[in-house]
């Protein structure tokens, strides 16, 4: 049953065609809430668009402006965008800015836009001043750009490494997972899974909302069973209770019409003369 056929049936039910869609929303949020977590992604992502736009703006009116170009430059990686945010933070890097921000942004971009070895010194190079940077960032950075590679042993070394200093990471280990399954240790990668699972079922609720689609992940079924339930649940509803609905809501308005309306008008009785 599709959205918009709830919504005709609310709206003749309730009588109020608003409050029928103000309580679709407000269901969509609250399932979002606690079942998906994709509303907020949305959000944050228009947030981030916003921003770059600001920023471009700004670059337009001062191109010197370095902290601006450092963040545009990672809003850039974040959605995938590597090859411009190279361009982008070139300057800075040019310019003698060595800060471990700028240093990591530009490693990340150089993989993410295929210049693996390049990314790879550069985040060697921040690996020497500060080797705990972010808290094992720089290992998921590169076994990610690895795994993307298929440089399946190379992931492997480098996600092992990060799983150890994130020792609650559900990401980390779905990833990891993917590396031994390239490798071929299909058990491993299985038990892999399964620690990642039991990491996120023991994990606190605002971390398990962050993680939730990699442990999905780890877990296919799970979002299936959700899947195939919501489908039961609606095709139930529109086999039985929205006909029913849809029945009484329309006796109910005939009733609502016909209450307090004048009775109708008499004729006179004739008179035998």
């Amino acid at each position: 049953m599709s959205t918009w056929l709830l919504w005709i049936i609310l709206s003749a039910v309730t009588g109020s065609p608003i409050g029928a869609a103000i309580g679709i929303i407000l269901f969509v949020l609250v399932t979002d809430r606690f079942a998906l977590g994709f509303v907020p992604k949305g959000w944050k992502w228009f947030q981030r668009r916003r921003r770059e736009g600001k920023l471009l703006r700004t670059l337009l009116g001062n191109p010197h402006d370095r902290t601006a170009r450092r963040e545009l430059a990672e809003l850039l990686v974040m959605r995938g965008a590597s090859a411009r945010a190279v361009e982008t933070l070139k300057p800075n890097l040019e310019a003698g800015d060595d800060d471990h921000a700028t240093v990591f942004t530009m490693g990340v971009a150089c993989m993410g836009a295929g210049h693996q070895q390049q990314g790879e010194q550069l985040l060697a190079h921040l690996a020497e001043s500060d080797p705990d940077f972010r808290v094992g960032e720089l290992d998921f950075a590169i076994g990610r750009a690895r795994l993307h590679r298929k440089d399946f042993k190379g992931a492997r070394e480098a996600l092992e490494r990060a799983v150890a200093i994130r020792t609650g990471t559900v990401e980390g280990r779905v990833l990891l997972s993917q590396s031994l399954l390239g490798l071929g240790d299909a058990p491993a990668a299985a038990m892999m899974r399964d620690q990642a699972w039991n990491e996120y079922v023991s994990a606190p609720r605002f971390q398990r909302r962050k993680e939730r689609l990699w442990a999905w992940r780890a877990r296919p079924s799970r979002p299936a069973t959700y899947g195939i339930a919501l489908a039961m649940v609606l095709i139930l509803f529109g086999r039985f209770a929205a006909p029913a609905i849809s029945t009484w809501a329309g006796r109910y308005q005939d009733d609502s019409v016909g209450y307090g309306a004048p009775p109708p008008a008499q004729l006179p009785e004739a008179v035998d003369e």
